[in-house]
Parts: C-alpha cells; structure tokens; sequence
C-alpha cells in the first residue's frame, strides 16, 4: 500500500514538472512534444491550440498553419482540434540514422496575428528493425597451424534502432573448436571475435559451419544470423601489413564521380598464393556503401556518386587486406568532406496579403518570408534586399524570418499594383541568390469626384425630331476603380414651358447619352438649358455637374398660308384659294388690281416668300410683283379679252425643299358692278350645263366599251366554230375518196365545189341585241336542237350515184330545207346594259363530221 502511494507520488509530481515545463516553454514562443516513431498518419502530437491558448472556432480565419524547415512536412496542425498530428509516417532510422536523440523542428505561424511559434518534436524508437549482417554468409580462411586462442575479427550486426532496442549480444554456435568473444571498441561499440578454443587438424575436418546470432534487447526480442564457414589451410606463417595503420583524406563536395580518393597498400612477405594481397571492405556503413567502391586488386578506392556535404560531412570504413592463405591485416579508412557554396538560400513566402488598401497606414505587414541556406559557414550567411525604389521595406523578424511592410502611404491612381522582389544573397563565393516576387494589388479608396471631358457641351436638334433621338453623350471619367469608378448620369432639377424637364429630354444613366422625348417645334421652344449631374457609385457617393444647352434648329415644315384673298373653298385638297376682282377695261398698263397676302411660320429663309404666276387666261395680260405679291395689268385691256379672266398665283418659300400654296383670282373685266354681276351669273349657268353634258358623255362611253367588249367576244367563237368544221370536213371527204364513188350518193352537189376546195357553208346568221337594266354579272347562253353527226343514208344498189358536179335527173324533187337551227347565247355586263345574239346554221353544215 505504501509503496503504491508513492509511485502515485511520484508520477503526480513528473506530471506537474511536465506542465510547468510546457506552460514555461510556451510562453517562451516554443513548445516540445515527443512521438513514436513509425506512427500513422494523423496521430496526435500534442495539443497546440491549448498550449498557446488560442481559440478552437476562429483557427480557420485566423490562418494557422504549421512550416517545416525541410524539404518534407512531416506535421500539420488539425484545423477544427487545434491538435499538432502527424502528416505522414515517420521513419526515425531514416531520419537520424547517426544521432541518438531525433528531435524534427517546425514553425507555427498565425497569420492573423503575425506570429511565430518553434515547436520541436522528439521521435521516440521503437523496436521495428532486427539485427542483420552485412553479409549472411561469412567465409574464413585459417592455417591448420594456428595456435589455440586466435581470434578471428567478424563483421559486425547492424541495428538502426537506439537505445535498448539496438543490437545487445551475440551467440554463436555449431562447432566445438571455436568460441565467441566480444570486445568493446573505443567508440562503445561491440565487435564479435571468433576465438579459436581447439587445435585444428585439415585431415580429421577441412571445414567448420558455424552460425553467429545477434539479438537486442527489444521486447520482444528481435534476431539476425550470419553462417560462417571456416576452411582449414595449409600452414602460411606470414599475414599482409598495411602500410599505414590509418588513412584519412579530405576533400571537397564538388569531387567528379569516378575520381579514386585514396589506394590503400598491404604487402605479405610470403610468396607465391600465400603472397598475393587481396583487398575487402569490412565495416562500412549503407550509405557509404553506395558512394565508395573499393578495387579488390588494387585497393583504389573510387567515389561512385557526387557528395553532398549538407547529406553528409564525414564517413569512417575499414579495410581488410588477406592473402592467399589465411592471415589478414586491417586498416581504417575516413574521408571528410567539405563545404563549398553549392546551394542558393530558400527564401520561402509564409505569409502574404494579395491586396492592400491605398489609405493603410504605414508600416503595415504585407508579407512574412522565412529564409535558410543548407550550406554552412561563410556559405550559409543569407542577406536580404528588395529591388528598385518602392514604398516598402524589410524589417528582420524573429530568427530567420522577415516582414515586408508599407513606407509610406499608397496611391492606387499613381500605382495600382506593385510587383515587389525581396532577393536573398549568401556570403560565398561567388555569392548565390534567390528571389521572390510578390504580386500585390492596392484596393481603392473612392477619393475622386467623376470629370467631365468637357466644361459645358452644346447641341444642335433640328425640329420635327423623331421622338428618342440621340441628341448627344456627355462623358465622365472617375480615377477610382471597380464601383468608386462607375458613373452614373441623371438630369438636374428644371422645367421647359411650365412642363418638368424630364418630359422633354431624358438621359441613360450608364452611358450618358441624352435622348429627346418628344419633338420639337421650333415655334414653341428654340432653346433648352439643363445641368447633367455625374455620381460615382462609391460609398458615401462623389458627385459632378456640367450644363448642357440645346438648340432647336427650323426646317422647313410650314406652307405658306395664303391670307388674301380668302378661302373660298377646296378645290383639290384644300390647298386651293379663290376670289374675285373687277379690272377696268380703260385701264392702263401697271394698273393696281389686287394684292395677294401670305405669311410663313417658319424663320430665316424657309420664311422669305416669292410670288409668281403660274396660270392665267390671257398669258401677256396681267403679271405678279416677285416680293410683294401686287397683281398688275402688264398691259391696257383689248375688245377681244375675255370679260373673265382667271389667275393662278404660286407663293413659295426659300427651304429646301420649297413648300408652296396658291391663290386663285377671278378678275372681271368690266366698266361698272352691273356688268360684273351679269358676267358672274352667266358663268354659273355655263357652269351647271357643263356639268350635266359632262355626266351624260360618260354614260354613253361606257355602253359603247361594253357593246365592243361583247362583240369581240363573238367573233372570236365564230372564228374557233369555223376551224372546228372545217378540220371535220377535211376528214370526211378523205372517208369519202377512200370508200369509192358509190359512197358519195345522197350528197347534194351544191355542197361541194370540186374536189380541193369547199363551198362556204356559212348561209346566214343574225344576233339581237337588247339591253336591260341592274345587270351584275355576264353570262353566255347556247341553244342547239337540230344537229345530227351521221351522213345521210345511202340510196339503193341499183341506184347510180350521181358523180360531183353532174346535174340532178329530172322530176327529181329536192326536199325542203330543213329549218334552220337557232344558236343562241345571251351575255350580260356590268351597267345597265346585255346583249342577245341569235345564230341561224344549215343543219348540214352543222352535222358532217
């Protein structure tokens, strides 16, 4: 029970030594953890969140992360624990194959608060490798005069684990004449000796297995074997001695591969096999072992591949020189290897802001840089610089790590972006350097009002516009960028007539083109003034105006209005003017006789009228005053002039094109009012006659068209009629010659004339014509009861045929004709009037076929 509590004690007591420990270190900026090796990926390292006290729901805003000083990231932070875990797994042989305390160092970086924190993790060994030889099979060599007590040196094991994990003990066994010694090295280390415990004799047994078992003191235990296999030789009383006991080379890491470092030298005073010196490798690490060869001949030792001294500075091997027989010598055998400036500083970016507000103050962090250099000495030592003349500056961080920040204050419309380089340099020779660029883009702050490309913008707008007419764009530019920078337009307060400006004109608040809403009459506006006001869209919003003033150009869209003499009434189209005036006969050329009156609302020179004479009845007798319009008599009144005289005045105006009116004057040429108002109602008589004559001329033209329309119809029927029968004819007397004589009896002679030729069979036809009223359409009737398709029949065989053209016998009595068929068809047209025609045929003329 006591002993229990103390145990408990004393485990509370490391505990609170453990925490003391952490919380010291932490407050220090630097934190020590320790894991086993070989964990898998994700195992928890220490909780990091904790012992910095930072806050589990802001580490993702905040930027937390973890930075390994090497290549490799073995660690990474847990973004919702806030727990340091494993980022892949973790080999420690593989990492500090030579050191016996494996400690891997990283950096904790919080972004949002511009801090570093060191944090080393121990890798802790656990038993994951067993002991193993270099060779598995170990051949030996010895005389059958070798004394009793000889020791023969074995390879050693290798195990990459530490501590009570690593190689403890050998063990060998299989062969009563040998024993195993272990001697311990200078370094600490065991070396297996095989100890010759029994006299050897080549003829009882020229061979001797034996089996050598190395184990560490892991639990549980693991075990490597080497068999070895002794042949007894004959006696050789001589071994090979190296010239030296030691050889050491220095040389620098940049060596060529294939160059030979040293050649080691062994000479056996012995002669013949026993006299020949063979060279072997017998404790050498792996690594060196793929670096190093040796010539087993010659003893060369050759670099197989380049050296690296930041992989590694030193290497220690030994070599065994053996002769033909079964003595040996051995030599030890260390390179070091130098530093030259091989490799440029790695400058690393941990932290950087992209963008940066032009009214930051300054001395403001943009970036956090940590640099390293893996060479040593002069090689490693890294300065820091940034290229050109830039409103920042470098200021040194804790250890290796940097912070660029503002000198000044920025302007995003001097310089909206800046590229800035930060370039390590080391202090070899020649000095390597690296550069880094960083992109940073200054934000905008809306500190400019738009501009106007000009002070004040004018414009002509011809009247009659069609309504949205561009009239003009205004056009503002602001210095700012994204939203600071987009204009906006709007029209300002005022009014045009007593009527909102807004119902006049309008402007598109993106582009700033001004439209007009309606037309414009320049005889109600000729000038519009307004103020264009431009907002960007910044917050709070900056503001510009500008005037605008427009000006209604006329055209020419207004005839000239005819005031004297007045309206009397339309003849055409309303553009027609009437009057009358009385003229003396007595008067004289040049005489007054009346004046025409116009006006024109348009201004300039679409307003300037002309006046000239476009119809009169007597051409020579009156003229026109070019500008004022004033009809004169151009000479006195004749007997023979007509007492009436009609003028044709023609007002235009000077636009283009001309708008023009007309003024039309009755003039009577009379003595006194008595013979004007005779002359007057006489000319409405001939008037109203005239007007009558005129409607009945046109009734009577339209039935004659109708009349001609109908009556070539008909001759057109008659015509096709007539080449119907006759084609028919042709046929029946070719019929008719082919059958013979005899089949031409019954057929009168009257009906042929010779034998080419036909008799016109046409013997009278007529048509009546009558006309009818309220008749809409036409229509064409026929009517034909006594047409026959058949010849007549043929007379008796005793009966001779008269030939064509004999004369009829006597007494012969000729039937009568037949009565004539009546063909008939009735056309109706539009009017009040139709047509009948009647057509009278000879039935055989009618029927043959």
């Amino acid at each position: 029970m006591c002993a229990a509590g103390r145990r408990w004690g004393r485990r509370q007591r490391v505990l609170l030594w453990g925490v003391l420990l952490a919380a010291w270190e932490a407050a220090w900026g630097q934190l020590r953890y320790s894991v086993p090796e070989e964990m898998p990926k994700g195992s928890f390292v220490g909780d990091v969140a904790k012992d910095l006290g930072l806050q589990l729901p802001a580490l993702p805003d905040s930027g937390v992360r973890v930075v390994s000083a090497g290549r490799t990231q073995y660690f990474v932070l847990h973004g919702k624990t806030g727990h340091l875990v494993t980022a892949e797994r973790i080999d420690r042989e593989q990492l500090c194959r030579l050191v016996e305390q494996c400690v891997l160092s990283c950096e904790l970086i919080v972004e949002a608060e511009m801090k570093v924190y060191k944090i080393e993790v121990e890798v802790t060994d656990i038993n994951d490798n067993a002991p193993s030889f270099r060779e598995a099979d170990i051949e030996l060599r010895t005389s059958e005069t070798t004394a009793p007590g000889w020791r023969f040196p074995l390879a050693e094991a290798h195990d990459p684990d530490s501590g009570q994990n690593s190689l403890q003990s050998y063990e060998l066994s299989g062969d009563e004449h040998f024993s195993l010694a272990v001697q311990t090295g200078p370094g600490g280390d065991e070396r297996p000796e095989l100890v010759l415990a029994k006299a050897l004799d080549r003829e009882e047994a020229a061979f001797h297995e034996l089996v050598l078992r190395a184990s560490d003191g892991g639990e549980p235990s693991r075990t490597g074997t080497a068999r070895i296999r002794v042949t007894v030789l004959d006696a050789n009383d001589n071994a090979p001695v190296f010239s030296q006991a030691e050889y050491t080379v220095r040389v620098p890491e940049d060596v060529p591969v294939g160059s030979v470092l040293v050649t080691v030298t062994a000479t056996d005073a012995d002669e013949g096999l026993n006299g020949q010196v063979k060279y072997s490798l017998k404790k050498i690490t792996e690594k060196a072992s793929k670096i190093l060869q040796l010539d087993p001949e010659t003893g060369a030792i050759t670099l197989l591949q380049n050296l690296d001294f930041e992989e590694g500075d030193y290497y220690e091997l030994e070599v065994q020189a053996h002769d033909g027989g079964a003595l040996f010598d051995t030599a030890k055998f260390a390179i070091t290897v130098t530093d030259i400036n091989d490799n440029a500083p790695e400058l690393t970016v941990s932290s950087a802001l992209s963008a940066i507000s032009e009214d930051a103050p300054t001395g403001t962090v943009v970036a956090l840089l940590h640099v390293q250099d893996r060479d040593s000495g002069a090689n490693g030592e890294v300065r820091c610089s940034l290229d050109g003349s830039l409103p920042f500056r470098l200021e040194s961080s804790q250890g290796s790590y940097y912070r660029v920040v503002t000198a000044k204050e920025l302007d995003r419309e001097q310089e909206s972006e800046y590229n800035v380089t930060v370039r390590a340099a080391d202090g070899g020779g020649p000095s390597l350097q690296s550069s880094r660029v960083l992109c940073l883009r200054v934000l905008d702050v809306n500190d400019n009002a738009p501009v106007f490309s000009q002070e004040r913008y004018s414009a002509r707008l011809s009247e009659n516009n069609v309504a949205g007419a561009l009239v003009l764009r205004v056009r503002a530019t602001d210095s700012d960028w994204g939203a600071n920078a987009r204009v906006r337009y709007r029209l300002g307060e005022g009014g045009v007539r007593g009527w909102p400006l807004s119902s006049y004109v309008s402007v598109q608040a993106e582009t700033g083109a001004l439209y007009a809403l309606r037309s414009f009459d320049y005889e109600e506006v000729r000038e519009v003034g307004l103020w264009v006001w431009a907002e960007d869209g910044g917050s709070p919003a900056l503001s510009s105006n500008v005037s605008v003033r427009l000006v209604i150009v006329d055209e020419n869209d207004n005839a000239p209005q005819v005031l004297y003499p007045p309206a009397a009434g339309a003849a055409l189209s309303g553009s027609g003017w009437s009057g009358v005036e009385l003229a003396a006969r007595s008067s004289e050329a040049g005489a007054l006789v009346a004046k025409v009156v116009a006006v024109d609302a348009d201004a300039g020179q679409n307003a300037w009228l002309s006046y000239e004479l476009a119809k009169a009845t007597e051409p020579g007798l009156f003229r026109v005053g070019l500008h004022s319009g004033e009809v004169r008599t151009a000479r006195s009144p004749l007997a023979r002039d007509a007492a009436r005289q009609s003028l044709v005045v023609l007002v235009k105006d000077h636009g283009r094109p001309a708008l023009s009116a007309t003024a039309t004057l009755s003039v009577v040429l009379a003595e006194s009012v008595a013979e004007l108002l005779a002359e007057l109602g006489s000319a409405a008589r001939a008037e109203a006659e005239a007007g009558a004559g005129e409607a009945g001329g046109s009734l009577t033209r339209w039935l004659v068209l109708a009349v001609a329309a109908v009556s070539c119809l008909f001759v057109a029927f008659l015509l096709l009629l007539l080449a119907l029968r006759l084609r028919r004819w042709r046929r029946s007397q070719q019929q008719l010659l082919a059958a013979g004589s005899g089949a031409l009896r019954g057929v009168p002679a009257t009906h042929f004339v010779g034998i080419d030729g036909v008799r016109a069979f046409l013997h009278s036809y007529s048509h009546d014509v009558s006309l009818t009223a309220d008749s809409r359409k036409s229509h064409l009737r026929f009517s034909a009861d006594s047409c026959c398709d058949t010849l007549p029949a043929r007379p008796p065989p005793d009966e001779p045929a008269p030939l064509l053209g004999d004369e009829e016998p006597a007494g012969a009595q000729q039937a009568d004709p037949a009565p004539l068929p009546v063909s008939s068809f009735e056309v109706e047209c539009f009017g009040d009037v139709s047509f009948r025609y009647s057509l009278a045929l000879s039935p055989r003329d009618l029927c043959y076929s």
